[in-house]
């Protein structure tokens, strides 16, 4: 590989990262401490009536887990203002249905009464830090975030390794180069070594 394609695969590779590794670099920091960053939480609470007739319309699923109907979905939007993908699995009992409605950054849960058609809906919010490192853990952020990980992970890769690959090209103009990656090797291995248990 040349100079100058090296040089442009580690420039290409460093835009893609740039705001990742903001990103993941301040959440790592917040994570390292977040018994010592206060929560944000706030609750909202929805309750709702289902018709009789959406009620009655409902077929049980064979098993004990299955999606919801769309029209008990668009029932769900229309009494407490919550949209329910379809994919999204619920547990099914003889007098009540539970979603569980996870979420970055809070949780979420409904509970549907089959006898009564009480819909009751509530979502907690742990504020935008708990956001941001939920999205640095992939938790509860679905598959385009999931995706979106793995992508940036490998222009982190490239990255690095066309770094490398450029100190190499380079150390004779730069005598530091090798002590300076030498303590970025010890320096972890050290810590990890004597104060990690």
């Amino acid at each position: 590989m040349g100079f100058g394609s090296l040089r442009q695969w580690h420039w290409i590779s460093s835009a893609v990262c740039l705001v990742g590794m903001l990103l993941f670099a301040v959440t790592g920091i917040t994570l390292n401490h977040a018994h010592q960053i206060p929560a944000q939480k706030s609750i909202v609470e929805k309750q709702g009536q289902l018709d009789e007739t959406v009620l009655a319309a409902l077929t049980v699923p064979g098993s004990e887990v299955g999606a919801l109907p769309k029209a008990l979905r668009r029932a769900l939007r229309r009494t407490v203002g919550v949209n329910v993908a379809a994919g999204i699995e619920a547990e099914w009992y003889d007098d009540e249905i539970y979603l569980a409605l996870p979420r970055p950054g809070g949780d979420a849960w409904m509970s549907i009464d089959l006898q009564s058609g009480e819909v009751i809906y509530e979502k907690t919010t742990r504020g935008a830090v708990a956001y941001l490192n939920d999205l640095h853990k992939g938790r509860n952020t679905g598959v385009a975030w999931s995706w979106f990980i793995d992508v940036f992970a490998v222009a982190c890769v490239i990255f690095s390794v066309t770094g490398l690959w450029l100190l190499c090209r380079l150390q004779k103009t730069r005598p530091a180069t090798w002590p300076a990656v030498a303590l970025g090797v010890v320096v972890p291995l050290i810590i990890i070594i004597l104060f990690v248990h």
